[in-house]
């Protein structure tokens, strides 16, 4: 199995990267930082009949990099009690391809994939962050991929999360137990 890496933060070397590196150490992945590309918002074509438009910009790139994994790490802060824009709005253009013609298995693909996410933040994330961790479920249970586990940090600045047993605990044992699908 291989395993790809969803970076929905903005801060270089922030907390919720360093938790997944932690996670990620000594293992094979891809590594996708979704600041690093140019994504637009979903123009919601659902219900037209011409469907929805191309649109130019480096989205499909990103699909097509993470299908090909059978493991996906979705790695967000915790912003405003919910994952970061940038993972928002690149989690909402799904809904434009299940219905692009380019990628007519993407469901089925995507159902083959086994999900994991990984927060971090502040403002009492263990509790505040369960709603966040709620709505990658639903996203999940849509779309069939198969929701493993999560890992909340609680930490502000720079390298904070380091200094949280409980994080650095589960990433570890978030470590091993990908290890055992390697």
């Amino acid at each position: 199995m291989t395993i790809a890496v969803i970076h929905g933060g903005g801060r270089p070397n922030g907390n919720t990267e360093t938790l997944t590196k932690l996670v990620t150490q000594n293992l094979s992945v891809e590594e996708v930082y979704l600041k690093k590309y140019f994504i637009k918002p979903i123009i919601d074509k659902r219900h037209a009949e011409e469907g929805f438009p191309e649109i130019n910009d480096d989205y499909n790139s990103i699909i097509d990099r993470i299908l090909k994994h059978e493991i996906i790490i979705f790695s967000t802060p915790i912003y405003w009690y919910s994952m970061t824009a940038t993972m928002k709005k690149f989690i909402d253009r799904w809904s434009q391809t299940l219905r692009d013609k380019n990628y007519p298995h993407f469901k089925e693909q995507m159902k083959q994939k086994k999900a994991f996410v990984i927060a971090v933040g502040g403002d009492n994330p263990y509790i505040k962050g369960l709603p966040m961790i709620q709505q990658f479920q639903h996203i999940f249970d849509f779309i069939g991929i198969q929701f493993e586990g999560y890992i909340i940090g609680d930490a502000n600045r720079t390298d904070e999360v380091t200094k949280d047993p409980r994080a650095v605990s589960t990433a570890k044992n978030l470590r091993d137990t990908l290890q055992t699908y390697l």
